[in-house]
């Protein structure tokens, strides 16, 4: 019998879901109301479902596999597990439809003079020159840029397809276009078809030359902090709009502020950075070519439950010898 220890507050229909996988598992669920592990409270289990709080390894000693319930792993990187050998794989594809759809209303909002309309509405003002004002962009011949093309990349690319849109991506690896990562059926692009061209992250440059959007999606590391900098961002069009959905230090946002003020670029949607919550005296707040949002961009009502599927088909494969979706690999860093 091996012992699941959940640490998610999941409703007891979910419970059932984990526990119905196999006969042989035995799920308990905890609950750590101050956010660390209890001083003094062993564990035997074997497989840990975690939100963020990490057991010290002398209370964990049967600890193979740890599932976490979100994509990011920044955090664990200064922790004992990160230099242990267990297994960690991460909720990285349950967020796919609902970012993607995030993204796509960034575009259109910009595309559409959407900032513009409310501004218009909130003075009670009906503009003369309404041609000049609200000429659209239309999104059909433009190009966009994908930085990363994972789960949430490939769903982008599905759904901006019917727009008429160029797709250009990066992926670490452009020889290989196939998604083996968790896919929910029916969305992304799992064998990497919908792209007009592949860029190496060392291109990454290259590709933005020719974008009118761009969104980032990439994970945070070592190689993708400040990816996004003054020399970036110089090479972009002026009417070009940058949008992030990854994580907030992949832009220097002081580049970025100053690439906004001088015009190198036409806006930017930010739903991450690198200060959360973002303080009160960014610039970023009050200019009128940004639009920005509260890291929400991952907010679905079916988080959980996505969550909970994902687990279920990795609890089959780790109880099968299979290998895991999501796997961490250290040496990437994601």
């Amino acid at each position: 019998m091996k012992r699941v220890l959940v640490a998610v507050s999941f409703p007891d229909q979910l419970l059932a879901k984990i526990r119905d996988v196999s006969p042989d598992i035995e799920v308990e669920q905890v609950s750590f109301s101050d956010r660390q592990w209890p001083v003094g409270f062993p564990t035997d289990a074997e497989v840990y479902y975690a939100a963020g709080v990490m057991p010290p390894l002398e209370l964990a000693p049967n600890l193979r596999w740890i599932q976490m319930h979100w994509a990011g792993i920044n955090s664990l990187r200064d922790t004992a597990v990160w230099d242990s050998n267990i297994l960690l794989t991460t909720a990285s594809g349950i967020h796919a439809p609902n970012m993607a759809q995030y993204a796509l209303t960034q575009m259109l909002a910009w595309a559409h003079h959407v900032p513009r309309w409310l501004a218009y509405q909130q003075k009670g003002e009906w503009p003369k020159d309404r041609w000049n004002k609200f000429l659209p962009d239309e999104l059909h011949g433009r190009t966009l840029g994908i930085l990363g093309y994972g789960s949430l990349g490939r769903e982008i690319a599905r759904l901006v397809k019917p727009f008429g849109l160029k797709i250009l991506v990066t992926k670490r690896d452009a020889r290989h276009l196939r998604d083996d990562g968790y896919c929910i059926p029916g969305t992304g692009d799992p064998e990497g078809e919908l792209p007009d061209r592949v860029y190496p992250s060392e291109a990454t440059r290259s590709m933005l030359k020719e974008c009118d959007y761009a969104v980032i999606t990439l994970p945070l590391t070592s190689q993708t902090h400040h990816l996004i900098n003054r020399d970036m961002l110089k090479e972009m069009k002026p009417n070009a709009y940058l949008i992030n959905i990854g994580r907030g230090s992949i832009i220097n946002e002081a580049d970025l502020t100053h690439a906004l003020k001088k015009g190198w670029i036409a806006g930017a949607g930010l739903d991450v950075f690198e200060e959360e919550p973002l303080p009160a005296d960014s610039p970023l707040w009050q200019m009128e070519n940004v639009i920005l949002t509260p890291h929400i961009s991952g907010f679905t009502p079916h988080y959980d439950e996505r969550a909970v599927d994902l687990f279920g088909e990795n609890l089959h494969r780790y109880l099968s010898g299979k290998p895991l979706l999501n796997l961490v690999n250290r040496e990437r860093e994601y």
